[in-house]
């Protein structure tokens, strides 16, 4: 049985008005080609009945696709009957609601490229600016030799703040791009940490902070052992740089049959409530951020936990402490 239900309607008309055109030819014995030639006219109507009628539908067809391809996407054309048009205009509809979706995606992309362009030009400007300063200075002949020797750690402090952030980014746009593919082994979780905090623990110590890793040293994890490192890196350096002197941090981790968990608890200065629903929005700052903070840390580590089939949570409490929970489920 054919879908298109104008065309069955179309083809049995033909062959009933046909056959009654003979039935009448035969049947009338004065007038027959009389009789055959509005036999013939009869039979011709439904086709251009049909005619009429495909003509009428692919012309709004064409002026939708127009209006769709001109950007407006406001119109619904939807049909539930069937038929070569109806399944048309039903596709056509399914095209108009991918490419509207595609269309609102792209603004949206429009909008974060430029706050993102805004934001890393902004970060960039202030330690370029400062450089440019000290630079200048450093030309001056009667800068005494301790002053100089303070330019030139400033302008290196902030060459390594600058390089730290340009590294940062590439690394997120190569996540957002895809470009890199994490691997999955079965590691140490005691060896993601100590990879993760090596760099950090001549910080902590400089600070008097007293720092303590708790866990089973055979507990594993399933992932990239790089990767990892780089997010409970992340977690950890925002933990020494909110925890004043003489504080305390501790990394807890352990395995079950579900997940392997790592936590990361300090005492420092806290988040404030209204910030915690945003700190892992790129490029945000809470009212307790360091003057250097860049809000660039946590959204990294945690894009990284997720992409590795993981989750993380945050607790914390204004002049408490802060407690970050990541999981990897297996």
């Amino acid at each position: 049985m054919s879908r298109n239900k104008v065309l069955v309607w179309y083809v049995c008309s033909e062959w009933i008005l046909f056959l009654l055109s003979m039935f009448l030819y035969w049947m009338v014995p004065t007038g027959k080609w009389i009789v055959a030639g509005c036999g013939m006219a009869v039979v011709m109507i439904p086709g251009f009945i049909y005619y009429a009628y495909r003509e009428r539908t692919l012309k709004k067809l064409s002026g939708y696709l127009t209006r769709v391809r001109n950007g407006h996407y406001e119109m619904e054309l939807q049909d539930y009957k069937e038929g070569e048009l109806s399944i048309l205009k039903s596709e056509i509809y399914k095209m108009t609601l991918m490419l509207t979706e595609q269309a609102e995606l792209l603004k949206k992309d429009k909008v974060y490229l430029a706050d993102a362009i805004s934001d890393i030009s902004h970060q960039l400007k202030t330690p370029l600016t400062s450089i440019g300063m000290m630079a200048d200075f450093l030309n001056a002949d009667a800068l005494p030799e301790e002053k100089r020797k303070e330019f030139a750690r400033n302008i290196l402090h902030s060459l390594n703040r600058m390089s730290w952030l340009v590294t940062s980014l590439l690394k997120i746009s190569k996540l957002d791009a895809g470009t890199i593919v994490l691997k999955k082994e079965t590691i140490l979780l005691k060896d993601v940490i100590d990879s993760a905090v090596k760099d950090l623990l001549v910080l902590m110590d400089i600070r008097q902070i007293t720092f303590s890793i708790e866990g089973n040293e055979d507990d594993t994890v399933l992932g990239d052992r790089l990767w990892l490192s780089e997010a409970v890196g992340n977690f950890v350096k925002n933990a020494v740089e909110h925890t004043k002197e003489g504080g305390r941090i501790t990394v807890r981790y352990e395995e079950n049959r579900l997940y392997s968990s790592i936590v990361i608890e300090d005492n420092g200065s806290g988040i404030a409530k209204e910030d915690l629903p945003h700190i892992f929005e790129r490029f945000y700052r809470g009212k307790n951020s360091g003057v250097e903070s860049v809000g660039i840390g946590l959204a990294l580590a945690k894009q990284i936990v997720v992409m590795q089939k993981g989750s993380v949570s945050v607790e914390s409490k204004e002049g408490v402490g802060t407690k970050f929970c990541l999981r990897v489920y297996r």
